[in-house]
Order: C-alpha cells, then sequence, then structure tokens
C-alpha cells in the first residue's frame, strides 16, 4: 500500500506571528473522511501529530515533525429553532470573522462582540475565545470532535467542554486527544445587545443591530491592535491575571487608578496591558520583536525571528510585571506540541 500525498509544507505565511516554519508533513481535509484517512496514516507511519487552525493563536517552531493537519471542511448551515432560536452548524474550517459577520448581515444576536478574532471556527473553542464582554461559551450549544487515537467521532455539550476564562478541556484532559470538526452555535433574532464595555455603546448608535454591532467592534479593534498582515502579532500575548482579593487590594492601595473586575469567586482580574504600560514597555524593543506601541498586550514581531527569541522576550516583559506588581502573567498563544 502506498503512502498518501502528505508533502512537506511551509508554515510561515499559516501563523499570524509570521514564525518561520515547515511542517514534515501536511494535510488539510476538506471532509470528515479525508481527515479520518490522514489519522490513519500517521499511525500507521508512526508520526507524531499537530494540530493547526487559522495560526492566529499559536507559536510555531521552525520545524513540526510528523503530521500536521489543518482542517479545510468550512460549510456552515442555519436550523431554525424554538421560537427566536436560531441554530448554526459551523465547520472546524470556516472563517471564524467571515462567519460571524455573516451572522450579524442576517439580524442573528450572539456573536456580534466577537468580530474581527481572527481564527478558525475549529480553534474557536480551544480558548474559549472572547471579547467586549462575551466569551464563545455563552453562544455555543455543543461541539463535534473526532479522536486522533481512533478516528472515532462524537459530541460534546458546551457543559463537557469545562469552559472557563481563556480555557476549556482542550487545553487539559483532552489536550492532543481530538481534533474539532463541527461546532453548534445557538444564536436568537431577540434584540441582545451587549454594549457595556468602552464606547461600544456610542459606536453602535441609538437602535443597534448585531451588524453595526459588529462593525463598530471591528473599527475599535482595527484602531487598537495591528494587521497581522502588516506587522506579525498573535493578538493578546498574555491572559489577564485574576488574583486574590487580598493581593488587589494591596495593589489598590498602591495605585488606585489600575483597572480590576471583581470575579463571582471573590477573585479580581487585572488588566494586563495596563500593568505591562505602566512598566514603561509599550513601544519597546529588542531585536526583532517588541511591545506593541498602542496596545502593551500585544507583542509584535518585525520579521527575520524565531520562536526561541520571542519566548526570551516575553519572559523579559513577564519579569518586568512580575517585579513591579508581584503578579505572575500567563501566555495566552500555544507553543505547538506543548502538552498542558
Amino acid at each position: 500500500m502506498s503512502s498518501l500525498p502528505y508533502p512537506p509544507r511551509d508554515l510561515s505565511s499559516a501563523n499570524t506571528l509570521g514564525l518561520p516554519c515547515v511542517a514534515e508533513h501536511f494535510a488539510a481535509p476538506e471532509s470528515l473522511a479525508a481527515l479520518q484517512a490522514a489519522l490513519v496514516e500517521a499511525r500507521r507511519q508512526g508520526w507524531p501529530l499537530t494540530l493547526l487552525g487559522g495560526g492566529s493563536n499559536l507559536i510555531l517552531p521552525e520545524r513540526l515533525p510528523g503530521l500536521v493537519i489543518r482542517p479545510a471542511m468550512a460549510r456552515w448551515w442555519l436550523e431554525e429553532g424554538e421560537g427566536e432560536a436560531v441554530r448554526v452548524h459551523a465547520e472546524a474550517g470556516v472563517v471564524w470573522h467571515d462567519l460571524v459577520m455573516a451572522l450579524a448581515g442576517r439580524g442573528l444576536w450572539g456573536t456580534e462582540n466577537l468580530a474581527l478574532i481572527p481564527g478558525s471556527c475549529g480553534a474557536a473553542p480551544i480558548q474559549n475565545i472572547g471579547a467586549y464582554g462575551v466569551e464563545l461559551c455563552e453562544v455555543l450549544e455543543a461541539v463535534e470532535v473526532v479522536s486522533l487515537a481512533d478516528g472515532g467521532e462524537r459530541w460534546m455539550t458546551a457543559e463537557a467542554c469545562a469552559f472557563a476564562y481563556r480555557d476549556s478541556i482542550f487545553k487539559g484532559a483532552l489536550d492532543g486527544q481530538v481534533v474539532i470538526t463541527r461546532l453548534v452555535l445557538r444564536l436568537s433574532r431577540t434584540p441582545r445587545p451587549r454594549l457595556g464595555y468602552g464606547d461600544l455603546a456610542e459606536r453602535a448608535g441609538e437602535q443597534p443591530t448585531p451588524l453595526r454591532v459588529a462593525e463598530a467592534v471591528c473599527a475599535i479593534r482595527r484602531e487598537k491592535l495591528p494587521d497581522p498582515a502588516v506587522l506579525g502579532n498573535a493578538g493578546s500575548f498574555f491572559k489577564n491575571p485574576v488574583v486574590a482579593a487580598v493581593q488587589a487590594e494591596r495593589l489598590l492601595a498602591l495605585h488606585p487608578e489600575m483597572p480590576h473586575f471583581p470575579q463571582p469567586d471573590g477573585r479580581v482580574k487585572l488588566a494586563a496591558g495596563w500593568l505591562i504600560d505602566q512598566c514603561g514597555l509599550k513601544g519597546w524593543r529588542e531585536g526583532r520583536f517588541g511591545v506593541h506601541e498602542r496596545q502593551a498586550l500585544v507583542l509584535v514581531h518585525f520579521g527575520g525571528g524565531s520562536a526561541a527569541e520571542l519566548l526570551t522576550f516575553a519572559a523579559r516583559v513577564a519579569g518586568r510585571v512580575a517585579e513591579r506588581f508581584g503578579v505572575e502573567l500567563e501566555r495566552e498563544p500555544r507553543l505547538a506540541g506543548e502538552r498542558s
């Protein structure tokens, strides 16, 4: 039996950081059957597996051994639910932002605040993407997954995904165990605008529609965040740290202006970008990497750098924050091949 054609692939343009990377073998299955065939071949060859989505929340090394799979199933469709509810089925290869804008244009509420988040639908649940007061878990009903071990399919409810802030079971117990192949979202035709973030309400107007909200979100993001097609970046590089209430109180006594957001469990979420900015790091550059001049939460790649250099630079940024505030920053993008 001859091997299936899974040739090497240059992935330098397949990650928004623009890091140089070559996959030893690459597959972009456009159907469930093609995905399962790739998994069979990987098992037969003994290849390690790496899953790749839109490459927007990933740090790639210079070489990825084994087989890199980038699901390319890209259909989506609507299923009318009860009353005002509408189910949206979206396969893993659908571009998330394109889906959000299409749904907003149809007058469906629920995902409009998540506009312009880069990446694919299949990657969205992994870190429970969120922005402007909304998280994916609030509209996700179920996900279809395929086992990397045997190619078996099954459905998981949102509850089974163990969602948390920028976290899910796919970063924990199921890390490296499954590939997400389809999402089911539950949206509504009933107006439910979430406009409590910044000047979003003002920009969306007095009679907001999902499309107007999505367009307002896009405008705000474009003002604050660099375009990865122009300047390599992975969006927010650090998670907003969540600290104990007593630690937050100590910091507020020293920095009364510090943004802080009490959490249901009694802890307090801090703004990582503000912490970095207060260390005087906004616009700081060292070698091929830097802190973005307008948004301190974003690390940028000026070209020619490597994953190792990026991680060293990020560690220096986090070290400065820890030294001044005693707060540890956690990296948001994942290193390919890394296990939780």
